[in-house]
């Protein structure tokens, strides 16, 4: 096996949970307030795509021990267009991740480092998270592990204190066009959801396999209701002026101002930010560089981090031109190839392995 490293189901849990919401968090509330305005709250609980993939990335996993549906997918659909399945998943994850290093990249340089040179930040934080790759799957989880307790109360320092200052007014009428503005709204989430089907890269390492479900099932939930008190709390402060800001809840963070000296929480954000990208980008990054060498029949990935590292910084570069068009794009274009290659191809991939394992069965009673 390429990978020796072992992880816990509650780190699985944890590695998930902080790859879907750092992101979700910074950008979401915007994007979705377009499509549901008041009832952006709302649509988080809408995680279809998550529920999805959560249940063919298991489905998958108990036909095939073992083998994340990279290497699935040419025992479903022969040697050859397995191959061209597993390439195109291999690319998407480096299209996605270089979106999220831009989001990050754009995020601190626009908010915090403004005289930074964008690629001396994101060629960092790669640098960084390709040592933390090259150290296995069990590093990658015992960041998550060590990370997540600082995140949540980092988080429920910003919304703690501004709760005086919300009104609930904003929210309503609520659900006053009905049920069709925030499943609207919910369709850009689909995005960040979608990516639940990486459990399948990291079931085949989890040590106590009977918990891996439910502490799955229990990391998407809690993504739910983090994107739901986020969005709802910026919503109640914000109003309608949410969809002016290009990261509201970086705006709800500044707010905050308690006894003159209990202020500029903007710092808290970064934090939650910069500690959440970096398990997400390790995630992502591991994914790809284990599909790789999966892929390519490789006995070891560790020598192909840093060349696809540099891959990633040119992705980076290469997703958008700047941050206007890239928040398009995470809207439109990254939203439509996310679900199609995400969540479309392996539902068709288990669809197509049910009917063969049917068949067979069929075929053996015979």
């Amino acid at each position: 096996m390429i990978e020796k490293g072992k992880i816990s189901a509650l780190q699985m849990g944890m590695m998930m949970y902080l790859a879907i919401t750092p992101t979700a968090i910074l950008s979401a509330p915007a994007i979705t307030y377009k499509y549901a305005k008041q009832d952006l709250w709302i649509s988080p609980i809408w995680a279809l795509s998550g529920l999805i993939t959560v249940f063919i990335a298991f489905r998958l996993h108990n036909m095939y021990p073992g083998q994340n549906i990279v290497q699935v997918s040419e025992r479903i659909v022969g040697r050859v267009p397995g191959k061209i399945i597993g390439l195109i998943i291999l690319f998407v994850y480096l299209y996605l991740n270089g979106v999220v290093i831009r989001e990050y990249s754009e995020f601190l340089v626009g908010a915090f480092l403004q005289r930074t040179p964008l690629i001396v930040v994101s060629s960092s934080m790669v640098l960084v998270c390709a040592l933390a790759v090259r150290g296995g799957v069990e590093i990658v989880g015992r960041f998550a592990q060590l990370f997540l307790p600082a995140i949540v109360i980092f988080f429920l320092l910003i919304l703690i204190p501004i709760i005086p200052d919300l009104s609930p007014s904003n929210m309503l009428p609520v659900m006053g066009e009905g049920i069709m503005p925030s499943i609207a709204g919910a369709g850009v989430l689909q995005t960040w959801f979608s990516e639940y089907i990486t459990v399948s890269f990291l079931l085949p390492f989890v040590t106590d396999r009977k918990k891996a479900l439910k502490s799955t099932l229990i990391s998407l939930f809690a993504v739910i209701l983090t994107l739901v008190i986020s969005n709802l709390e910026t919503l109640l402060l914000l109003g309608e002026m949410t969809d002016n800001y290009t990261y509201p809840f970086l705006i709800v963070a500044r707010y905050i101002s308690l006894a003159e000296f209990f202020a500029h929480l903007e710092s808290l954000h970064m934090a939650i930010w910069v500690l959440g990208a970096f398990v997400k980008i390790c995630v992502f990054f591991y994914v790809s560089v284990l599909g790789t060498a999966q892929w390519m029949n490789l006995s070891d990935y560790r020598p192909i981090v840093f060349p696809l590292g540099f891959i990633l910084i040119l992705f980076n570069f290469w997703v958008a031109t700047n941050l206007q068009e890239l928040t398009h794009a995470i809207s439109t274009s990254v939203t439509f190839s996310l679900l199609t290659v995400l969540v479309v191809i392996p539902v068709l991939l288990f669809c197509m392995a049910w009917v063969k394992k049917r068949f067979g069965r069929i075929r053996t009673m015979r």
